[in-house]
């Protein structure tokens, strides 16, 4: 049984789309959702098969988007 990786983000208001468009691009690997609109703090559900694949797009994107991983301490498990 799998258990799908959650990490928080906070991020620009304006980068929350692109963002979202990017991860979620690279189809059944992750998704991503709007926390708090307000705070732009964004969780991406990661598959763990491609846990590695999404932190090398997610280090390509802080060359271009500011992007701060939030330590998440109310850390759910969603099974896959």
């Amino acid at each position: 049984m799998k258990v799908m990786i959650e990490k928080l983000f906070e991020v620009k208001k304006n980068d929350i789309a692109p963002i979202q468009f990017i991860i979620e691009g690279y189809e059944g690997m992750a998704t991503v959702s709007t926390i708090d609109p307000h705070k732009a703090i964004i969780k991406f559900f990661i598959m763990p098969d491609f846990i590695s694949d999404i932190t090398v797009i997610i280090n390509d994107l802080k060359n271009k988007y500011q992007i701060v991983e939030i330590n998440n301490d109310k850390e759910e498990s969603f099974l896959c």
